[in-house]
């Protein structure tokens, strides 16, 4: 190496990929934007690599930097441990971005409390949540991904989890509907009308089907869509049913116009997650993260169900 590497300079690599660019990684690091463009210069001799190139008005990371980006994030974890072992956090000090991974049921109840509280305690931290995509558990060892949050469950053993809450499917219709005047529809009832079904996989079969399958009915998938979010849209603009957390419809049914209804049938319940890696477990910044976002999502629900 030309250069000697030093964990300055790796901390100028991790922003200057999280951030895609001089201006905008100078800012996060508070540094002047020629310091850190003399800091990717140095980082460039020596890795032996140009770790950013123009892309059209901005910039875009070589396979190189994308490659060690989650080794270096994983480094710099370790080293911020190491420092920081044994000590207390001071929320109001923190000055940090965490990556979170959450399915986008989960986010859209638990998103505004975890920012709201995560803000109001330590208003230099940065909550940067990303879609579901493979749920690899790489992104957890490497360092790209902070945090899970999700449904599903752990096997590996160098990860850790705590749960957060166990929700469980209901079904949902507009508020105008007749199967919105039924208190508790059987699943024949159910099955007279047309399904949305959220799966990011694009799946149209689910855990309902199994039952409707033993039970001698079938139901018809008119549509299959990428989250409940967009599951919830459709059906409150429709005659369709559709199956969503019980929380998220709780939540935001009545600002949406729709009705849920408990299923008539044993489905799996939903047990969401909190998922990080296990050289994690002593960093007293995510130590705090993590004690607050079990506690929002210990809070009693809002009152504002739209349903039962």
């Amino acid at each position: 190496m030309a250069d000697h590497l030093d964990l300055n300079l790796l901390r100028v690599f991790d922003a200057l990929l999280q951030e895609g660019g001089v201006t905008a990684a100078s800012e996060r690091l508070h540094l002047s934007v020629p310091a850190t463009s003399r800091a990717l210069g140095r980082l460039r001799r020596a890795m032996g690599d140009p770790i950013l190139v123009r892309a059209g008005r901005g910039m875009a990371p070589t396979p190189f930097a994308l490659r060690a980006a989650p080794r270096v994030r994983s480094l710099l974890d370790e080293a911020s441990a190491l420092i920081s072992a044994d000590r207390e956090v001071t929320p109001a000090e923190l000055e940090r971005t965490f990556t979170i991974r959450i399915n986008d049921g989960v986010a859209a109840t638990l998103v505004t409390a975890a920012v709201e509280a995560t803000a109001a305690a330590a208003p230099g931290v940065t909550l940067r949540f990303v879609a579901e995509g493979g749920e690899s558990d790489e992104a957890l060892r490497g360092g790209s991904v902070d945090l899970d949050i999700g449904a599903g469950d752990v096997t590996a053993p160098d990860l850790r989890t705590a749960v957060l809450y166990r929700d469980r499917h209901v079904g949902i219709v507009r508020a105008g509907s007749p199967l919105a005047r039924l208190r508790r529809p059987a699943l024949e009832d159910v099955c007279r009308y047309p399904h949305v079904s959220a799966s990011r996989r694009g799946r149209a079969r689910g855990p309902l089907d199994a039952v409707l399958d033993a039970a001698g009915l079938q139901r018809r998938v008119a549509a299959v869509v990428p989250t409940f979010a967009v599951a919830a849209l459709l059906v409150a603009s429709s005659h369709y049913v559709g199956l969503v957390p019980q929380r998220l419809a709780e939540q935001h049914g009545r600002a949406l116009g729709i009705t849920w209804f408990p299923i008539p049938a044993t489905l799996p319940a939903l047990d969401v997650r909190l998922l990080w890696h296990a050289r994690l477990d002593a960093d007293p910044a995510q130590r705090w993260l993590r004690r607050t976002i079990l506690d929002q999502a210990s809070l009693p629900r809002g009152a504002g169900a739209g349903g039962r």
